[in-house]
């Protein structure tokens, strides 16, 4: 079975083990996700069945919307409500002093993810490490903030609906969100909204091949050469630039790339979807 839905993914349960969930109900072995979401967080999560988890790569899913809720007071080494190390009483801040903060982190933004994260430290999770109490270090990484509002504030909750390019990490925005603030605090909800164009619809099934951050490349042969693999150059498509691109036959999608009048096979035979 090949398939590509969006998935609404339960409170405190790993993306990885919602996947035992999706192979049992849609009676398939070969299940796959992008983007993983933390165990407390819920919302969209991309699944792919059969050859479709070949895609993932290829999906356009900026930028990405939440929508969180930041506990002002609560310390965390997670940076969530899985591991409530102590809390304290924070004043309450004027409505107008949130807002300024809020806009304050539009555009680009430098940070370290957090330790409970699945960034690889000499190839291992860094969560896994952090879990052992090993020390170790990771690199900071940039990321957009495309735009931020406040939603509510109920002291000490403030919840905010926030707009960021792919990889980012909300946890580790909601930390220079607290430090601007000079608290301590830690997020008490997190709910990823859509991924792109992906949102969730009652796990309706979608045309991949809609998703694409890759332009189509009009293949000018017959459609058996393409769909057998055989060897082609660049002069077999309507533009020989070099590029990755989608090619169409009648009942396949290939994914090619032409490097120097070369093309390279890099997905073939990727089946047309029913929906």
């Amino acid at each position: 079975m090949n398939r590509l839905f969006v998935v609404n993914k339960p409170i405190f349960v790993s993306s990885n083990n919602y996947m035992y969930y999706i192979k049992r109900k849609y009676g398939t072995k070969k299940v796959g996700f992008s983007g993983t979401l933390d165990p407390f967080a819920t919302g969209c999560l991309i699944v792919a069945t059969g050859a479709y988890t070949k895609l993932f790569q290829y999906l356009n899913k900026t930028p990405k919307v939440y929508r969180a809720t930041l506990w002002l007071g609560a310390d965390s080494d997670t940076l969530d409500i899985e591991h409530i190390g102590k809390m304290e009483t924070v004043p309450e801040f004027d409505l107008k002093k949130i807002e300024e903060v809020l806009n304050s982190m539009k555009g680009n933004v430098a940070y370290y993810p957090p330790k409970y994260s699945a960034k690889k430290i000499n190839g291992k999770k860094a969560y896994e490490l952090a879990r052992k109490g090993e020390d170790f270090k990771l690199k900071k990484i940039n990321s957009e903030i495309y735009s931020i509002k406040l939603l509510h504030y109920n002291h000490p909750f403030i919840s905010f609906e926030i707009e960021v390019s792919e990889g980012a990490y909300i946890r580790s925005i909601a930390q220079l969100i607290a430090g601007k603030l000079d608290v301590c605090a830690t997020l008490s909800s997190l709910h990823r909204v859509r991924e792109g164009a992906f949102k969730y619809d009652n796990e309706k099934a979608l045309n991949p091949f809609k998703y694409l951050k890759i332009p189509k490349n009009r293949f000018l042969a017959e459609d058996e050469i393409l769909e057998l693999g055989k060897k082609i150059d660049a002069g077999y498509f309507e533009n020989r630039n070099n590029g990755i691109y989608l090619a169409e036959t009648k009942n396949f999608y290939s994914i090619i790339e032409i490097e120097n009048e070369n093309v390279k096979y890099r997905l073939n035979r990727i089946p047309k979807p029913k929906v």
